[in-house]
């Protein structure tokens, strides 16, 4: 069974960034997370989301952006 919810350095890992970004995402509630007693925990769906919205932003972005040549 898959796990349901990450902590942070798991997350940051999956997405290939430091923990502190992480953290700052997290603050800045650029991508969910849930409090489990004192600890912090992403939840691995919500995040595999939020990575496939980012992407379909950037590429809406790339898409209208005018033509650098």
């Amino acid at each position: 069974m898959e796990r349901l919810l990450l902590r942070p350095i798991e997350a940051a890992d999956l997405l290939g960034v430091g923990r502190s970004k992480v953290y700052d995402l997290i603050a800045t509630r650029q991508i969910p997370s849930i409090r489990v007693g004192g600890s912090i925990r992403v939840p691995a769906r919500a995040l595999e989301q939020w990575v496939t919205r980012q992407a379909r932003e950037q590429a809406r972005t790339e898409a209208t952006a005018p033509d650098a040549s």
